[in-house]
């Protein structure tokens, strides 16, 4: 019997026989979901980005805003909310091959760059998920410290040992997570979801005594009298679309398990940008009245949390903060890599190994600040400094993967993949596509050429939006004349 693509509504499943499953391109890990394991209703996908928008980086961005961007506290919250509306055209969009065909991050990108050739750019998003996961381990690890130095003298004396210690902690409960699945994950999510909403409404009403609003809003901007605000503002704008640009590239990975296309529409909208801006406005009052409360400004929520003088409050805080962070890392962090690992050989890289290959290399990219906490290294670099750094650089190599995802599967492909060629070595799909290589290094060389050449620096301040409708253009030039080269769409409808 042969393998075939079966259409029930709006769906497609895939039923795989021997003939595809001896394939090298095919796992039952990648292998597009069953129908009946859809189940991710509207609440759950807003609960999803609730949970993974409630966070300690996403608390500090206003900070990074007024601080490196020049913005004063309205313009950088509004920044925020505008960031995040505009991402939920890529992150809608690229949920829809996922949601229709229940296929992974992976395997969409084998459409626009190759069988092997998408390991290119999931290596890219992989690493840059690992980078994050070993961030925000850090933080969840400074909480597990404190909660158990609230309770114990002995263990507060560890210091940095305790806070090494408790990264290896946090890193274990998540691996733990992730390793049980997509409905460990959903399960987490569901649960932190309002608990996270309720716990941020406390703090915002509990800050609303110790200090004003109105003032805090009226902050002034820093950068220098009489410069252009709109320079600052696209500065910050990429910067904060880089933040999330990484989830409107993996969305699939979440979407394919989406009762429906307008399940995850409705979910992303209802669940992103508000979330993302009510956090980000109480990291900007808590960080204005930690002067009162500790007598020193402090941007960090579980430092700040930390520096209370009640052990209850303390540890039922740090709980709370290791659920959010935990319910983060897991679904913003873990799930790509992992999936991201498994394509670059899906016979030897299966769920597990790639949870655990993904945990492995999160430690080694923390390795440096793991070894200054035990006294190990000295080094003046911050975890929260290197983040800030980053959200430029890397924006500039994920925009124009987004634009080539979106442009191969809405008008080149017309929204018609054939499941069985994902799949195959032997199929419609080549090994790789000159069409989504050449339409991504094209915006990545420029972006590098931009360091040495002032005119062009333009190109990386502004990375996501060049590169993404820089990559898109090309791809659609080279791609339509590849096409138009071969008299026939590049592959055929996934129709059975």
């Amino acid at each position: 019997m042969t393998s075939k693509a079966i259409k029930q509504g709006e769906f497609y499943e895939l039923d795989a026989k021997d003939d595809l499953k001896s394939s090298p391109a095919y796992s039952d890990d990648l292998a597009p979901t069953k129908i009946k394991e859809r189940t991710w209703s509207i609440f759950n996908i807003a609960a999803l980005w609730v949970g993974m928008a409630i966070c300690v980086p996403s608390y500090t961005l206003g900070g990074v805003l007024t601080a490196y961007f020049g913005l004063s506290v309205t313009e950088a919250l509004v920044t925020i909310l505008v960031a995040n509306i505009i991402l939920l055209v890529p992150l809608t969009l690229n949920a829809y091959p996922g949601t229709k065909f229940g296929i992974p991050f992976p395997v969409v990108l084998r459409s626009s760059f190759g069988i092997v050739g998408s390991n290119i750019p999931c290596l890219i998003r992989g690493l840059v998920a690992c980078g994050w996961f070993g961030i925000q381990t850090m933080f969840g690890g400074l909480a597990i410290h404190l909660l158990f130095s609230a309770f114990s003298d002995s263990w507060a004396s560890l210091g940095g040992v305790g806070e090494v210690i408790g990264f290896f902690i946090f890193w274990a409960l998540q691996m733990y997570v992730v390793i049980r699945g997509a409905e460990s994950i959903k399960w987490l999510e569901t649960l932190a979801a309002p608990l996270l909403l309720v716990v941020s409404l406390g703090l915002m009403f509990w800050a609303s005594g110790k200090v004003s609003f109105v003032e805090v809003l009226a902050t002034p901007a820093t950068r220098p009298e009489g410069a252009s605000f709109w320079g600052y503002f696209f500065g910050g704008l990429t910067a904060m679309i880089g933040f999330w640009a990484t989830l409107s590239l993996n969305i699939p990975d979440f979407s394919r398990y989406a009762k429906s296309q307008k399940d995850q529409v409705i979910g992303q909208i209802l669940g992103l940008p508000l979330t993302m801006f009510f956090f980000a406005a109480l990291g900007v009052v808590l960080t204005a009245a930690s002067t009162t409360l500790v007598g020193e400004t402090i941007s960090d929520p579980i430092s700040l949390i930390g520096k209370i003088d009640s052990p209850f409050w303390v540890s039922i805080a740090m709980v709370l903060i290791i659920i959010a962070t935990i319910s983060t890392n897991t679904a913003a962090n873990i799930v790509s890599p992992t999936n991201d690992f498994q394509n670059i050989a899906p016979k030897l890289i299966n769920h597990t190994r790639g949870v655990l290959m993904t945990g492995a290399v999160g430690i080694v990219l923390m390795g440096w600040e793991l070894l200054k906490k035990i006294g190990w290294i000295v080094s003046d670099v911050s975890v929260e400094s290197m983040y800030t750094n980053w959200l430029l650089g890397y924006s500039s190599l994920l925009g124009p993967i987004a634009g080539i995802m979106i442009v191969d599967y809405f008008l080149i492909k017309k929204q018609n993949l054939d499941l069985i060629a994902l799949y195959s070595s032997k199929g419609d799909y080549p090994a790789f596509n000159p069409a989504g290589l050449i339409a991504f290094a094209v915006p990545v060389a420029v972006t590098i050429a931009s360091f040495g050449v002032d005119s062009l620096s333009w190109f990386y301040d502004y990375g996501w939006f060049t590169g993404a409708f820089t990559g898109a253009l090309i791809y659609f030039l080279v791609a339509s004349k590849q096409s138009a080269a071969n008299k026939q769409p590049i592959v055929s409808s996934s129709a059975a």
